[in-house]
């Protein structure tokens, strides 16, 4: 099956995927309903690229708020729920068949509805940045406030962390773009035409030359740049989408990146070639896409709209070796090499073709009878001296 959607009451609203052992992942739900909300966790079944069709668990906010935004931290242990009213952090605990998560005590929870919220890679520092377009920077877990900036934007639009967590690149809805330092919060403007607007950004994540790469919408004109992360220049740019993206998203390993439509579809593009790979239209038929995220260790992505809720969809992208299928090759390589060695040694007479020394011929010896000395002596007369 090539998708799989979760059916249930409520509107969702948000979405992101649980990492966890052994790949049994799971995926986090936020849902509001009109008269309450709540955080529903399923678990993800990768043969059949499909969700349980009953949540393991669910939280149900009595307090009020609407889930805007979730952030997981890369152990998987412990996520954060923005919402309406603030940010509440859960945390999970148990197996695939006994999930729960309980909420602990935060203090971001009377902060406002914040736009966009992000782990670094690491998982030492937590960024959240709100409509208002405060930003905040805390040490993970110890909540120290590294950065703490008010006007950081007009209102945040995306965020993103490099690979090594030393810089946080962020996005307004004015079109602005900042690069954070993750050390001393030290802001850099990045550069842009009158006529642009920078919207989405994402850090390479392959390991190799690190890379931002940033949406850019240029009047009717949908450009992907990448930027140098030493100098914050532009290097480059290419127009591969034909309308303008709602979210964008990079795979773990950095060779995929996706962007959603504001119309439903989703692009896949091959980061190493920059071109679109695989292309599923009208996955969310006419609706924008507010949620995208690859699986931790699946080619498939995580989306939500607003009309059709959230859906698990396996990628249209050339399929990853396996660790078992690598060692399966190396020893059919081994096997024939050893037939080849086998082959080459029994059609020969000597694998170094030496010569066989019981077929070389007897060497006669040149020489007469052995004379003795009496003998010698008597052939010569006396010598006189």
């Amino acid at each position: 099956m090539d998708g799989g959607d979760v059916s249930a009451e409520g509107k969702v609203t948000c979405a992101s995927w649980i990492k966890r052992p052994e790949n049994a992942h799971l995926v986090v739900i936020g849902k509001s309903s009109g008269t309450s909300s709540s955080l529903e966790i399923f678990s993800f079944h990768p043969e059949t690229t499909s969700i349980s069709p009953s949540p393991k668990a669910t939280y149900v906010f009595e307090e009020g708020g609407d889930p805007v935004r979730i952030a997981v931290h890369p152990s998987g242990d412990d996520f954060v729920c923005s919402t309406t009213t603030g940010c509440k952090l859960f945390e999970l605990y148990g197996h695939e068949d006994n999930i729960k998560f309980v909420r602990k005590e935060f203090p971001l929870q009377d902060v406002g509805p914040q736009k966009c919220m992000a782990f670094s890679v690491d998982g030492s520092k937590l960024a959240t940045g709100g409509v208002d377009g405060h930003f905040r920077l805390f040490e993970w877990p110890t909540m120290r406030i590294i950065v703490d900036e008010p006007k950081a934007h007009k209102s945040f639009r995306d965020m993103d962390f490099s690979l090594d967590s030393e810089f946080l690149a962020s996005t307004s809805t004015d079109g602005a773009a900042r690069i954070w330092n993750t050390s001393d919060g030290v802001p850099v403007t990045l550069t842009r035409n009158s006529d642009e607007n920078i919207e989405l950004c994402r850090f390479s994540k392959d390991g190799t030359k690190p890379f931002l790469f940033t949406t850019v919408q240029k009047g009717n004109k949908t450009l992907i740049a990448v930027w140098d992360i030493t100098t914050w220049k532009k290097i480059g740019h290419k127009s591969l989408l034909k309308k303008p993206a709602s979210i964008m998203s990079i795979s773990l390993d950095g060779k995929y990146l996706a962007l959603g439509s504001k119309d439903g579809d989703v692009s896949v593009i091959d980061v190493k070639k920059m071109e679109i790979s695989s292309l599923h239209k009208r996955l969310h038929l006419a609706t924008n896409i507010t949620s995208l995220e690859f699986c931790p260790s699946e080619r498939v992505a995580l989306t939500t709209s607003s009309q059709w809720g959230a859906m698990v969809t396996k990628l249209n992208v050339p399929a990853d070796w396996k660790e078992w299928q690598i060692y399966l090759l190396l020893l059919g390589l081994f096997l024939a090499s050893a037939i080849l060695f086998y082959v080459f040694f029994e059609n020969s007479d000597s694998f170094w073709n030496f010569p066989d020394p019981s077929t070389r011929p007897k060497i006669e010896t040149l020489h007469g009878d052995p004379i003795s000395d009496e003998q010698w002596s008597n052939n010569f007369g006396p010598v006189d001296l």
